[in-house]
C-alpha cells in the first residue's frame, strides 16, 4: 500500500513506505489520525540507560491510555496487547513506545507513578483477538437497540457510538446531549438487555463530527477526522478579524459549531492588522469628520465616510490614511476625502485565458443555429420565387 507521498516505480505502482504501516506522513489508509511516527526510533540511548517501560495503547474512537510493561515482555509499535480493564481485560494496539511516551505523558500531566497507568498483561493471542472481533461485531446491533431504548424512555440525547471491551464484558456508550440527562434508568435497561456492564461517556459535537467524517465546504475531508486532534475554542472574533460576514450558515461546520479552520490564518491576519489604524479612529478633514466603514487587508485599502453624509464611501490607501492621522496629531485638518480618492491609481490587470480545448465562444452552437435559420429562410424565398 502507498500513500500520496510514496514514490512510484516505472510502471506507476506505489513503492510503499516499507515500514509495515507506520509512515512518516501519517500512515497509509484509514486510521492515520491515531498513528504516530517515532522520529527517535533510529537513535540509541546513552550507555546504561534503561528503555522506558511505559507504552501508549490506542483503542476505538481515538481513545488512548498509558500502560506499564512487564520486564520479560518485548513490544513494538503496532503489536496487539491485552491490557488491564475495569473490570476484566481489554485489547488494544501499541501506538507509541520509547522516549516519546515521556513527552505525551508530560503533555497530559501524568506522572510515572500515577494510578491511572495500568498494566499490560501479555501480547494478544489468536484466541484473544477472536473474542475481541466477536465483541466488535455486536456493536452495530447494540447501537441500534440502544437507540430504541433511548427513544422509548424519551431522553433528549443521541447515541453516537458503542465500543465493546476486548473481553466483551463491558461496553462504552458514547452520546451527545445539549442538556444534562438523567440516564440511571437507561443504564439499568441497557445492562438488562445486553447482560453487560455499561459505561456512559459524553462527547462533544466536534468529536462526533470527527468520528463520522465527511467533506467540508472546501472540497476536502474534514480536518477533525483526518489530522486535527486538539479542538481549540473558536470565537466569532476570528471571523471579524478576517473581515468575514457573520453568516452562521457559512461559518458553521458539520458539527454545528464554528469551523476550526477560522483559527488557521488568524495569526497572519493579526500580524497584518498591526500596520492598520484602529477602526474607531475618526479622521478630521476640512469637510468634516470621517469614520471607518470597511477595509481590504490584502490590497491595503480602507473605506471611510463622513458622519453627516453617510451615503457616500471614499476609498483610501493605507499610506493616505496614515498621512491624515499624522496631520490630525499635529492639530491640522486634512484635505477632503474626495481629493485623496482621486489620487489612487489602480492598475487594471487583464487576465488572458488560454484556449485549451479549441472553443472560441461559449455560444458557438447558437451562432451556427442562427446561420442555419438564415440559410433556410433564403432557400424558402428562392423556392417561393421559382414556384
Amino acid at each position: 500500500m502507498g500513500c500520496n507521498n510514496c514514490s512510484t516505480n516505472k510502471n506507476g505502482v506505489p513503492n510503499g513506505c516499507k515500514s509495515n504501516g507506520n509512515c512518516g506522513t501519517g500512515t497509509c489508509g484509514s486510521g492515520s489520525k491515531m498513528a504516530v511516527f517515532d522520529w527517535l526510533s533510529n537513535m540509541t540511548l546513552p550507555s546504561g540507560e534503561p528503555r522506558f517501560n511505559i507504552f501508549e495503547v490506542r483503542f476505538k474512537n481515538g481513545r488512548k491510555h498509558f500502560y506499564k510493561k512487564p520486564d520479560n515482555l518485548t513490544l513494538f509499535m503496532g503489536d496487539a496487547v491485552v491490557v488491564e480493564g475495569s473490570p476484566g481485560h481489554d485489547v488494544g494496539i501499541v501506538s507509541l513506545a520509547g522516549e516519546l511516551v515521556k513527552v505525551q505523558m508530560k503533555k497530559h500531566n501524568i506522572s510515572v507513578n500515577s494510578e491511572e497507568i495500568k498494566e499490560i498483561y501479555r501480547k494478544a493471542s489468536q484466541k484473544d483477538i477472536d473474542i475481541w472481533k466477536l465483541a466488535q461485531d455486536k456493536e452495530p446491533e447494540t447501537q441500534r437497540k440502544g437507540r430504541e431504548i433511548i427513544s422509548r424512555l424519551g431522553l433528549k440525547m443521541k447515541l453516537s457510538d458503542v465500543e465493546y471491551q476486548g473481553d466483551g464484558s463491558k461496553a462504552i456508550f458514547y452520546y451527545t446531549a445539549d442538556e444534562r440527562v438523567d440516564f440511571r434508568q437507561l443504564i439499568r435497561d441497557l445492562a438488562g438487555a445486553f447482560s453487560i456492564r455499561v459505561e456512559m461517556k459524553q462527547v462533544g459535537m466536534r468529536q462526533e463530527a470527527a468520528r463520522l467524517g465527511g467533506i467540508g465546504s472546501c472540497g476536502r475531508e474534514l480536518c477533525c477526522s483526518t489530522w486535527l486532534t486538539d479542538f481549540r475554542k473558536v470565537n466569532t472574533a476570528a471571523a471579524r478579524y478576517q473581515q468575514l460576514s457573520l453568516n452562521p450558515l457559512k461559518l458553521a461546520g458539520q458539527c454545528g459549531k464554528l469551523k476550526c479552520c477560522l483559527n488557521f490564518e488568524l495569526d497572519t491576519y493579526l500580524d497584518a492588522l498591526k500596520a492598520f489604524p484602529k477602526q474607531d479612529l475618526v479622521l478630521k478633514t476640512e469637510n468634516g469628520d470621517a469614520v471607518f466603514v470597511k477595509m481590504d487587508i490584502f490590497k491595503k485599502l480602507l473605506w471611510y465616510t463622513y458622519k453627516k453624509e453617510r451615503f457616500k464611501w471614499f476609498k483610501l490607501s493605507l499610506n493616505q490614511v496614515n498621512e491624515i492621522i499624522k496631520l490630525n496629531k499635529n492639530n491640522k485638518l486634512a484635505s477632503p476625502l474626495e481629493e485623496y480618492e482621486n489620487d489612487i491609481e489602480e492598475e487594471e490587470t487583464k487576465v488572458n485565458f488560454e484556449n485549451v480545448v479549441g472553443q472560441d465562444s461559449i455560444n458557438r452552437f447558437d451562432v451556427n443555429q442562427k446561420l442555419k435559420k438564415k440559410k433556410n429562410k433564403r432557400r424558402h424565398k428562392k423556392n417561393e420565387k421559382n414556384n
